[in-house]
């Protein structure tokens, strides 16, 4: 029994520890396999190394004592040359007595520990592995450490490879094999996953574990077999790494120096690594796509913030051509070195900006224009087709390239309703090239930036239509009127893009008297200029014609119920009257207010005073109740007439202006005092009170000062 046992058992006699019994285990325990003999000391048995490590000296200690002893996880080299191998092993000591109690010997017992021993450092090994994957080492370090980590675990020479399979799973690439030769890892770099692609295209295209004990003979090694002869490999044991769904990650596969079937504990290995390294991989893919989605989030948060940036400073001006240019500063040198945009302008080519490194290269860009007929320049091709031109190379045709270095172009068009009507051209330079996240980023700012500049053009065309029609309802200049000094202000809401509805007239009268008359209209733009219109003309038509002020508005009233609805329906406030100078100085002054604000009239003491006045506005009734008023002013006297759009201005809070603050202001007008010394006074104290803010509603002002004789 104890012959065929796998646990080891001696019994050593006398001093010498001749051996009178043992089994084949102790003799390969020893190291005496080859020399396995029983009545001769067991010192003649053992190699010189093992004797040396105290085994014999161990024996003595027990023979003389007569005490036990225990040996455990007790290294032994085992074998010789290719066979050699590490062995533990857990022996016992026990003296033998005769019947006397005398010690005679000493009996051996033992069992190897060696598949323990592995079996611990393997778990210890296998955790050290999974806490580097836990801590997210880099990939190659976990499979390097996992492959060194077989080897050295193996009972027998053991070369470890682990491939990775590409994202499509065609392919596999070098992962980890620190101890196959560089020359035959370069060489299966990159092999398909295919049946017959040797042990481990074959295991990948399979998703199952390959086994090739004889590499010599097996035909999945047919295109490889001289390879693996170079590379002294024997046999290949390939697992496929699968991932959670069965995708395809990688092979983890065990190499041999000789032909050898694996054993299931083998097999068993190969599983729990191939485990392992699916772990890894997987965790690695994942940080990977979390690290190059934050890329990806935070290159949309550069671009987001560059376009947010840029489309501020395009609409940061109303102008036309700035807008350009300021498209032209934007790009150069976020997007490229050089940008230059082209607009068409009455059938030509126009250069509006040129934007480069240094003020030699600006001049050389700014010198340089397309021809609008020429076939072989970019910025032609793309205002003729309204798409996107890119090339790395310089443009064609005419330029300084050369001078400038040019290795690139991107030019892009800016689009009305489908129509180019200008292009925006980045230039670039040495190494640096437009790929398709320029080309994206470029188009849509060229996007935002035509729309700027058509907002700008639309609205510089708008204002220039608004001021001239305004400026034909109102005087060009103020008529110089005999013993009358007269100032006018007029100021629009907003941004000035609609046409007032507040206005204001001064002319003769045949009989040698002057009309003169200010007032609102309800509304603003065109239907506000239409009646602005019937109004004064209206005025204008009958004033010589009619016995005074009265009858004149009554006339006006009854254009306004008579005007076509097309033409507007807004009622009207005004001030109208006659003024006559008064020989030896000062004006008499005979009016109507229909509904508008009170007149102030400043005397010598300069206190404004409102001048009552009753009458209705004008629009709403056939029977206006109007009555004429007559005031006469004194040399250095004033009245006022403004619209209620001063009043009512209000400053950041919402207050309004209101008629204390306009008597405050008037009150400080010098003295004596000028038409535009009031016209000063009011305006400035406006706009000091509403501040940096714009005007809700037209101010309009006339300001009647009679002057003395001696000043006709």
């Amino acid at each position: 029994m104890f012959g065929q046992s796998a646990g080891i058992f001696a019994s050593l006699a006398g001093p010498a520890h001749v051996v009178e019994d043992a089994n084949a285990a102790f003799f390969t325990a020893i190291g005496a396999e080859g020399r396995a003999r029983t009545g001769v000391p067991l010192g003649q048995l053992l190699p010189r190394d093992v004797g040396e490590r105290g085994l014999l000296s161990l024996l003595d200690r027990v023979y003389r004592s007569g005490e036990p002893r225990t040996g455990p996880d007790t290294r032994m080299v085992l074998g010789e040359g290719a066979s050699r191998r590490e062995a533990f092993f857990d022996f016992g000591y026990e003296p033998r007595r005769d019947a006397g109690g005398n010690v005679t010997g000493v009996f051996v017992t033992g069992v190897e520990t060696t598949q323990v021993k592995q079996a611990q450092r393997l778990t210890a090994e296998h955790r050290a592995l999974l806490e580097q994957i836990a801590r997210q080492a880099p990939l190659d370090q976990v499979l390097d450490g996992m492959a060194r980590t077989i080897e050295d675990l193996a009972p027998e020479e053991v070369l470890v490879s682990v491939l990775l399979a590409t994202a499509d799973g065609r392919h596999l690439r070098h992962g980890a094999a620190p101890s196959l030769p560089d020359f035959y890892n370069q060489a299966i770099d990159g092999i398909a996953a295919g049946e017959g692609v040797g042990s481990c295209g074959t295991a990948a295209h399979r998703r199952e574990p390959v086994i090739v004990s004889d590499i010599a003979t097996d035909p999945f090694w047919d295109d490889f077999r001289d390879l693996a002869g170079k590379a002294d490999l024997a046999a290949c044991w390939s697992t496929p790494i699968l991932a959670r769904d069965r995708s395809l990650l990688g092979t983890f596969a065990m190499y041999h120096r000789a032909p050898r079937a694996p054993q299931e504990s083998d097999l068993a290995l190969a599983r729990v690594f191939a485990d392992t390294a699916a772990l890894a991989i997987e965790r690695h893919q994942a940080e990977r796509a979390r690290a190059a989605a934050e890329a990806r989030e935070e290159a949309a948060r550069r671009d987001l913030a560059f376009l947010l940036a840029a489309s501020t400073s395009l609409s940061a001006d109303l102008d036309y051509s700035e807008t350009l240019r300021r498209l032209a500063a934007a790009c150069a040198p976020a997007l490229a070195p050089l940008c230059t945009v082209d607009v068409v302008d009455a059938g030509r080519v126009k250069r509006v900006a040129a934007v480069a490194p240094d003020a030699r290269e600006e001049r050389l860009l700014a010198s340089h224009l397309p021809v609008y007929d020429a076939v072989d320049d970019a910025v032609v091709r793309v205002l003729a087709t309204g798409l996107s031109e890119v090339a790395r190379r310089a443009p064609t045709g005419p330029g300084p390239w050369q001078d400038l270095g040019v290795t690139g172009y991107l030019c892009v068009p800016l689009l009305d309703r489908g129509e180019a009507f200008g292009a925006m051209t980045l230039l670039t330079t040495g190494e640096h090239a437009v790929d398709g996240h320029t080309v994206a980023l470029a188009e849509e700012l060229a996007r935002r930036a035509a729309s700027a500049a058509l907002n700008a053009r639309q609205y510089t065309q708008r204002a220039a239509l608004a001021r001239d029609l305004q400026s034909g309802l109102l005087l060009p200049r103020v008529p110089a009127v005999p013993g009358t000094d007269i100032a006018a202000h007029y100021h629009p809401a907003g941004e000035g893009l609609d046409i007032g509805g507040d206005f204001y007239d001064v002319f003769p009268l045949d009989d040698g008297t002057w009309a003169f008359m200010l007032g609102d209209v309800c509304g603003r733009g065109a239907s506000a200029a239409t009646t602005t219109a019937l109004v004064r003309h209206t005025a204008r038509a009958v004033a010589p014609l009619l016995p005074g002020p009265e009858a004149v508005v009554r006339a006006v009233n009854k254009a306004l119920l008579d005007r076509p609805s097309s033409h507007g329906t807004g009622f009207v406030t005004l001030v109208y009257g006659h003024l006559n100078p008064v020989a030896g100085g000062g004006l008499d002054l005979t009016f109507v207010r229909a509904g508008h604000t009170h007149p102030l009239l400043i005397g010598a003491g300069h206190t404004p005073r409102a001048v009552a006045s009753d009458g209705l506005l004008l629009g709403i009734t056939r029977a206006p109740d109007l009555t004429a008023r007559h005031i006469r002013l004194q040399p250095s006297e004033s009245l006022l007439l403004y619209t209620d759009g001063i009043t009512e201005a209000r400053d950041g809070d919402g207050e309004q202006f209101g008629e204390e603050r306009l008597a405050e202001a008037l009150a400080t007008t010098p003295r004596p005092h000028t038409a535009a010394d009031v016209i000063t006074c009011l305006t400035r104290a406006v706009r000091a009170f509403t501040g940096a803010g714009g005007i809700d509603d037209d101010q309009a002002a006339l300001v009647l000062t009679a002057t003395a004789a001696s000043d006709r």
